[in-house]
């Protein structure tokens, strides 16, 4: 088998966001973790207009996209599995990243998908309880285990770096292997005949 794509997505487009620190500690944990072939995608590089297309992508799989959204698309279609590193802004999801989402179906399509949070008090975790709940209606197969940062900003420094990385690194590594098991086992099932 060649090896497993990885796309770790960065969620905030916000000024100011702390998402790419985070994504680049988790993208150097994949990297290490030798499992995957990682693929950081920043939704800051895409348009992604809030107004939807008139038909889901659901019942329309490759609906006419604004064409600063090509690659971004071509990047999910080849991903086998995600993590999306993500705050969560005001107790929920950030707008660019539901954006993300809901302009495309076939792309999280019975691959795994798990989540690096980090927030203040929460660590994330109240948008990811929300990305799990969307990405069961789009058929994707969320992963138990997570990695999370509440209160982020005292535990990296100035230069981007854990002060305390045992911790997190395990974590990590914890979800990435539940995340390879998935995804090995997804797609081997995605190229078996659909149900009818």
């Amino acid at each position: 088998m060649s090896a497993l794509k990885l796309a770790v997505i960065i969620g905030s487009v916000r000024d100011g966001r702390f998402g790419p620190v985070v994504a680049s500690w988790f993208t150097e944990q994949a990297r290490q973790h030798g499992a995957f072939e990682v693929d950081v995608i920043d939704l800051a590089d895409a348009q992604l207009p809030l107004e939807l297309p008139a038909v889901p992508p659901a019942l329309d799989p490759d609906p006419e996209r604004p064409a600063g959204m090509a690659d971004l698309s071509a990047r999910l279609a080849a991903a086998d599995a995600f993590v999306i590193v993500t705050p969560d802004y005001n107790r929920s999801v950030p707008a660019a990243l539901k954006a993300a989402i809901d302009w495309h179906f076939t792309q999280w399509d019975a691959k795994a998908i798990g989540f690096v949070g980090y927030s203040g008090a929460s660590g994330g975790l109240l948008a990811i309880e929300h990305l799990r709940q969307i990405f069961n209606e789009l058929n994707a197969h969320t992963i138990r285990n997570y990695v999370t940062f509440p209160r982020y900003y005292l535990l990296f420094d100035a230069e981007g770096q854990l002060r305390e990385p045992d911790e997190p690194a395990e974590a990590a590594r914890a979800l990435l292997d539940q995340l390879h098991w998935w995804t090995a086992a997804l797609v081997a099932a995605r190229a078996l005949p659909a149900p009818a």
